[in-house]
């Protein structure tokens, strides 16, 4: 299948997915808009009627034969005539009519748009939950979170705006042309003449438009990045001094994005300027002839009050299909932005879905990575972690060390024919994948804390858990103390990315995280290298006491915080270059105790 016409097909899949839940709103706003076009078509005929025919005294032979039936059901003209106070609390029941229909129509459309939104949002939210970790890697924050409003707004409108008023447009078109040429074919024809040019010119910017949005939308997305960015790592940017520099990049990339809606401003003006002029020629044209046509007797007062009124009311809709085009422009490139978000493949259970013991040792044999586009990181590496150890990770920066335990806990896969990670002698591969990481607890270098209570963080794992349970994880963490020093202790709100705590304080929080867990295994990438050494200890002795029976491996560059791992690897460049205990390395003269001594103030070499 040709690729565009798959991803139109997608996209209406995709709109019909998101309008669960508001297609019967839509559908009652479209009857109640079409029941006020309705409406304006009957009020005109109603003041032809009065003027012609009663006031006037003109025969009913011009008039289409279901009004000479309702009229002559009502008395005929000359009851109308001596009752003219029925005509006007008709045109006063008519507008009633509109009014209720209006008013019905945009409660209807209201609730339908929000409806739609909160389905997208809902859609758009769960789906990039369930993203692989390595398309969040390749796609900025700033860019999501466009997506996720201003392009669903975008769509919102379109389909709130202009959509819901497409039955309104074709009776109003339809109706309005029909009674017009009723009464004056030829005039008809001349009020028709600027129509085929306002649909014409109408798609001739659609393209243009369309493009100048996508690069609008695009560079909205860059300025929403550059502003999360400065705003999360506010601390950064004043530490540094950089409050400057920032301002002029964020300025700097404003300017631009602002140039873009101006060059967007300039067809848009046109657009509009021309679509004005030619529906004033239109109304021009019918004014002229339709005044000479009165004058010559070809048509009556009442005739031409309505035919004024029609064309009148089809210019709206004309515009209206205009400007359908042109925001469809618009909804265009936003629902191909939010596709490609709903089309990224979900992380998938690529293997059995076993879900074996997880206190077994853990094996990796032979593997090699690289990520997406680069060289390899890891090369052919094994070592195994008998069940219930503790193995320590040394490294410089770019070893490897992070890569092999985001492998290990499926949060990047490991390609087929790369080797194999296994646990309990089952390869991860074919271990379901909410099983492998319920049992894996791992704090990540950069801990992150939501912007919760200190209580609501540690136990954010689960909804049931106790807070017994929180209370002694933080002890654990040796957070215990510094918790209760604080006015609300646990019900103290930590702020946008912990932000009110210290380093250490939040790499304490995010390890007692993953204590409340209780797993079999346990990781710890580097998480103990903003905590001064007496407190490192502390957690290291708490969790020999507590999770003896727990496999544990810890990543750092401390050697004080590796020396009772059972045994440890140290990293070059994505192999292992030594493995043994502390002692063994210590004096091995390889890089490890080079760095041993370096820490230690008997020696001086660089990793």
């Amino acid at each position: 299948m040709d690729p565009r016409r798959a991803e139109k097909r997608y996209n209406r899949q995709m709109i019909g997915a998101f309008l669960r839940g508001s297609r019967l709103l839509f559908l009652l706003s479209m009857l109640a808009s079409a029941l006020a076009a309705l409406a304006d078509m009957i009020a005109p005929q109603i003041v032809r009627a009065a003027v012609d025919n009663v006031l006037g005294s003109q025969p009913l032979d011009t008039m289409p034969g279901y009004i000479r039936e309702l009229i002559q059901g009502l008395g005929g003209t000359a009851y109308l005539a001596a009752h003219i106070g029925l005509l006007a609390l008709a045109l006063v029941a008519v507008a009633v009519v509109k009014a209720l229909a209006q008013y019905g129509y945009e409660v209807w459309k209201t609730k339908a748009a929000e409806t739609l939104v909160k389905t997208m949002r809902d859609g758009l939210f769960s789906h990039i939950e369930r993203l692989p970790y390595a398309w969040h890697m390749q796609n900025r924050t700033g860019d999501i979170i466009q997506r996720c409003t201003s392009d669903i707004d975008t769509l919102k409108n379109f389909l709130a705006e202009q959509m819901t008023n497409i039955i309104r447009i074709v009776i109003l078109l339809g109706l309005s042309l029909a009674f017009m040429l009723d009464m004056d074919r030829k005039l008809t024809l001349i009020a028709m003449l600027p129509v085929p040019v306002i649909i014409l010119y109408s798609f001739f910017f659609h393209r243009q438009i369309g493009e100048a949005f996508l690069a609008c939308d695009e560079n909205e997305g860059v300025l929403s990045t550059i502003a999360q960015e400065n705003l999360t790592g506010v601390r950064v940017v004043r530490a540094f001094g950089r409050e400057r520099g920032e301002r002029d990049r964020f300025e700097q990339q404003n300017e631009y994005y602002t140039s873009l809606w101006m060059k967007l401003a300039r067809p848009l003006a046109t657009f509009w300027s021309v679509g004005d002029v030619l529906s004033g020629t239109q109304i021009l044209l019918t004014v002229v002839f339709g005044a000479a046509a009165c004058i010559r007797g070809e048509m009556r007062a009442g005739a031409y009050i309505a035919f004024l009124s029609y064309c009148a009311m089809m210019t709206w809709p004309v515009r209206m299909l205009g400007r359908m085009i042109s925001e469809m422009s618009k909804a265009g490139v936003s629902l191909d932005r939010i596709r490609y978000i709903m089309q990224s493949p979900e992380e998938q259970e690529t293997g059995k879905g076993l879900t074996p013991d997880m206190n077994g040792d853990i094996a990796f044999s032979h593997v090699s990575f690289a990520y997406e586009g680069g060289t390899e990181v890891l090369h052919d590496l094994s070592f195994t972690v008998p069940a219930g150890t503790t193995l320590g990770i040394l490294g410089g920066t770019g070893s490897g060390k992070s890569t092999l335990m985001l492998l290990l806990d499926k949060l990047y896969e490991l390609p087929e024919g790369q080797g194999s990670i296994s646990i309990s002698g089952v390869d991860i591969r074919d271990i379901r994948t909410d099983h492998l990481r319920g049992n894996i607890g791992m704090v990540l270098q950069e801990p992150f804390l939501f912007s919760r209570t200190i209580a609501e963080n540690i136990g954010i794992y689960s909804d049931a858990i106790d807070m017994d349970t929180i209370r002694q994880a933080a002890k654990d963490a040796c957070l215990d103390d510094t918790i209760q020093g604080f006015a609300r202790g646990y019900d103290t709100s930590v702020g946008e990315r912990g932000l009110t705590l210290s380093g250490g304080q939040k790499q304490r929080a995010a390890i007692a995280r993953t204590l409340s867990q209780n797993t079999p295994i346990l990781i710890f990438d580097d998480s103990l290298s903003a905590v001064d050494t007496e407190t490192d200890a502390k957690i290291r002795a708490s969790l020999e006491s507590r999770f003896g029976s727990a496999t544990i491996i810890l990543i750092s560059h401390r050697i004080t915080t590796l020396s009772k791992a059972d045994k440890i690897l140290v990293l070059d460049r994505g192999r292992i270059v030594e493995q043994g205990s502390h002692e063994q390395l210590k004096n091995a003269g390889g890089l490890y105790g080079q760095i041993c001594a370096i820490q230690s103030g008997s020696g001086e070499v660089a990793i």
